[in-house]
């Protein structure tokens, strides 16, 4: 890390002067991708969502926490046009200008569909191809590993997405395709006229969020062979260690007793509470990709830990019997 930080004013650093770890690795979907057990979101690298207040100090964190989750051993990198206002592409396009070989070695996801002024759902195809353009131009890059609509427009016509898919595709510009906080119709709705397999679903989903293990969502995952990517995977932060229960919330003696036995099976591993919710994730069948999105590079790197531990039958329902805060039927 220290080389890639002295690294500034347009030079590039060699992927042999970063010591990389590796992670155990998935396939996605059906495709020939793939990626870490784990895969690192870009939403907060800006700092900020006010494009206006993106600092050269931002940029730099931003640009170390990227260089740290790449050197943690995540082939996977989360981003979305919305994130930062723009900022989190352009400075991940910057990351990959100054590391050398970075972009052959990894797997970029991003998203469009959510617009602003006012605040609104897009799946034109005139809205997706320019939004994939303009994505690709601040990252530098010429094709999109996995491009993802974002939340679903409720006006929404799946051929008029399938055009756009298909021209994508056709240009290069986008290897596969997914989709983000999709419900099963939805998704069924879009495969209908979709030319492409849906390769994966980004949805929230972790010890606080259960509704995707009952809602048909993984089952859909698990039997389509679409990958699921878990976004929020710590349940903004409380799930991992130093997390809380705020004093009013409505479930905070059960969501207690959750972080408690969280802290117990931690102790019993010798590992953190961080840890035990990823790992609780990464046991389920259909094989969850957490997106971790922390900016602090000591939990970018704490968090991959995760992908060194496998929980137990009985340890995952008692933790999911916690989480539900009653008993199984």
């Amino acid at each position: 890390l220290g080389k890639f930080v002295k690294a500034q004013g347009g030079h590039t650093v060699s992927s042999s002067d970063i010591l990389r770890t590796s992670m155990r690795t998935l396939q996605i979907g059906t495709t020939p991708l793939v990626s870490s057990r784990l895969s690192y979101g870009c939403m907060r690298i800006a700092g900020t969502w006010d494009y206006s207040k993106v600092t050269p100090q931002l940029i730099e964190a931003g640009e170390v926490a990227c260089i740290t989750a790449y050197e943690s051993g995540y082939t996977l990198f989360d981003q979305a046009d919305i994130y930062g206002s723009t900022a989190c592409e352009e400075i991940f396009g910057g990351v990959l200008k100054k590391v050398a070989g970075m972009r052959e070695r990894i797997l970029i996801a991003s998203k469009c569909g959510i617009r602003h002024d006012p605040h609104r759902f897009d799946f034109s195809a005139e809205h997706i191809l320019r939004s994939c353009d303009l994505s690709l131009k601040r990252m530098g890059i010429d094709t999109i590993d996995i491009y993802q609509l974002h939340r679903p427009d409720l006006l929404m016509n799946p051929l008029d997405v399938a055009e756009a898919f298909a021209k994508l595709h056709s240009a290069g510009k986008v290897r596969y395709f997914g989709v983000s906080n999709f419900t099963p119709s939805f998704v069924n709705l879009l495969k209908s006229a979709c030319p492409f397999p849906l390769v994966v679903n980004q949805v929230e989903i972790h010890l606080g969020r259960l509704d995707c293990f009952y809602d048909g969502t993984l089952d859909q995952c698990l039997a389509e062979h679409i990958t699921p990517l878990s976004w929020s995977p710590l349940g903004g932060g409380f799930l991992g260690e130093g997390g809380k229960v705020s004093e009013t919330h409505p479930n905070r003696e059960g969501l207690t007793k959750l972080l408690q036995l969280l802290d117990e099976v931690a102790a019993a591993h010798g590992v953190t509470r961080t840890v035990i919710s990823l790992s609780w994730l990464l046991k389920h069948p259909s094989g969850i990709v957490p997106i971790v999105g922390s900016a602090n590079p000591d939990r970018i790197r704490a968090a991959s830990k995760a992908d060194e531990l496998e929980l137990s039958r009985e340890e995952w329902y008692r933790i999911l019997v916690a989480a539900r805060m009653e008993p199984l039927p």
